[in-house]
């Protein structure tokens, strides 16, 4: 790989081969290509960049144009990291079954994600996005059908195996299938190539819509006209929608499978988390059921056999799935007995208050607060000792925050505390028009201006900690009191006597708001 790159998209490919040391049987080489070392985690940026630039190519992208896709959250994410970085707007329509940590990478992304109902299935998310694709004028990829799908593996992923094994026979390549770009394009370079390599394609249990030889029903432009007969709800994310993909199809009736190799869920399941915790591997729930197919193979196979497993994406994606259902947030017992046999830093007994709250950062939202920052004239001179009157300087300017009554909402808080972060984003959420003062940040570091202004108001409301809230300069408290008073209806009037507007529809529980690691089990 180049030392340096001309943009994050030159890094995509070249991903690794590794050995799986431990969980197959003795005497068989198995290997995984971890497709999770391409800059968004997953195999589908090969896609997203190879379709890009063949539509550019072509023209039939034009500059600043907007993207649509249907995807499951791998190719969406691969096409917002290219959209991002080309130029392009870029919509993604999702089943809303999917996992929530693929919506918000997506956002993060600047993608807009519309979401489709799970009881239609990967039909309806494909039918969505063809439906905005023709009232918009949006461009569309058609990742399911796109050649330009496959010719990128072809390019790119078929070759990096053939070199990687180019000092032994490869006997066995198995991998899954989504979209069927892979499959199409790495199995049509090793049927030329390697033409002594098996190529085996594994399925859901339940849902073996390729292996099980029933065509796909499809409409006279050739698009799916319906859920493939044999389909039925599968937990690989990613792998097998309801219907046939034409890449795929194109694959078996050309006869470049050589075995289909059902796979449970359960064993996607297990072979995910034991590739984590033997090969310290960390994959999703689609890598976790090839693997499992693989291990069947391996269990066939003699001893020298080599096989090479694709791996398509990271786990990461996978925290709100049944992948980490039994992975806990709080200690469990055998921890907790950790904890307790030594006597320092635990929670079980009583420790000194902190003198504020655990500082964290904490995910980003638009708020109706205006961010005070310290007149530069009123600053004390930077570095040593405060002078003699700064006390009086920072009760001079308490004050004048606290008297002004074109803002008589004041949040005293920390940049980064999640605490003041909740109360901000239940202001947020109710409309609640207030200003900030964060006394961590760097203006209000210089002669410790924020430290100053802290200790008055530590001495006027008894509190060490931050947040503290004023309304038309009454003390109401900090985080949980604020959220009570709003929880109550006591805060409200209060608010409107002082002239401060809120949005009295809002009835949500703000305690929903407070950080995760602080909501019950």
């Amino acid at each position: 790989m180049a030392k340096r790159h001309d943009s994050i998209l030159s890094t995509i490919g070249r991903t690794p081969v590794v050995r799986i040391n431990k969980l197959g049987p003795s005497g068989v080489h198995l290997f995984a290509k971890l497709e999770s070392f391409n800059p968004m985690g997953s195999i589908k940026d090969r896609l997203a960049l190879g379709v890009i630039e063949d539509a550019e190519r072509r023209g039939e992208l034009q500059p600043g144009q907007t993207v649509v896709e249907a995807t499951s959250g791998n190719t969406g994410i691969g096409l917002a990291m290219v959209c991002a970085q080309r130029g392009y707007p870029l919509v993604v329509t999702m089943a809303e079954n999917f996992s929530i940590e693929r919506r918000r990478l997506l956002r993060f992304l600047g993608a807009r994600v519309v979401l489709t109902p799970a009881a239609l299935k990967g039909s309806g998310m494909v039918a969505k996005a063809e439906e905005l694709a023709r009232r918009h004028g949006w461009w569309q990829p058609r990742q399911f059908e796109n050649p330009a799908n496959a010719e990128v593996h072809a390019r790119t992923t078929a070759l990096e195996i053939l070199e990687d094994f180019e000092d032994v026979d490869l006997d066995l390549w198995v991998t899954g299938f989504g979209t069927g770009g892979t499959l199409a394009g790495v199995s049509r370079v090793l049927r030329e190539r390697s033409p002594r390599t098996r190529i085996v394609v594994c399925e859901p249990d339940n849902s073996g819509i390729l292996g099980s030889g029933v065509v796909q029903p499809r409409d006279a432009e050739g698009a799916p006209s319906t859920s493939h007969p044999a389909f039925r709800p599968h937990p690989m994310q990613g792998w097998s929608p309801d219907f046939v993909p034409k890449l795929a199809e194109e694959v078996a009736r050309g006869g470049r499978i050589d075995r289909f190799m059902p796979v449970s869920g359960q064993d996607a399941l297990r072979c995910a988390r034991e590739l984590a915790t033997k090969e310290g591997i960390f994959v999703g729930i689609s890598a976790g059921a090839t693997m499992a197919g693989a291990l069947a193979m391996a269990r066939e196979s003699a001893p020298g056999t080599h096989i090479l497993c694709m791996l398509p994406d990271t786990g990461e994606r996978y925290l709100s799935t049944p992948l980490f259902d039994d992975i806990g947030v709080d200690m469990d017992d055998e921890e907790l007995a950790l904890s307790r046999s030594t006597p320092g830093c635990r929670f079980d007994v009583a420790a000194a208050p902190a003198p504020a709250p655990a500082v964290e950062a904490v995910e980003a939202v638009a708020t109706a607060a205006t961010v005070v920052s310290p007149s530069p004239a009123a600053a004390p001179v930077p570095g040593g000792c405060p002078p003699a009157h700064a006390d009086a300087e920072a009760e001079a300017e308490v004050d004048a925050l606290l008297s002004d009554p074109a803002q008589p909402l004041v949040v005293f808080g920390l940049a980064w505390c999640e605490f003041c972060w909740s109360v901000r984003k239940a202001f947020a959420q109710r409309r609640i028009e207030h200003i900030v003062v964060d006394l961590d940040t760097a203006a209000y570091q210089r002669g410790d201006r924020g430290g100053r202004m802290r200790e008055v108001l530590r001495r006027r409301t008894g509190r060490q900690t931050l947040p503290q809230i004023f309304v038309g300069g009454e003390f109401v408290g900090g985080c949980t009191d604020v959220f009570d008073g709003l929880r109550s209806g006591e805060l409200q009037p209060l608010l409107e006597r002082h002239g401060v507007t809120h949005d009295a529809t809002v009835h949500a529980d703000p305690y929903a708001l407070l950080p995760r690691w602080l909501h019950p089990r």
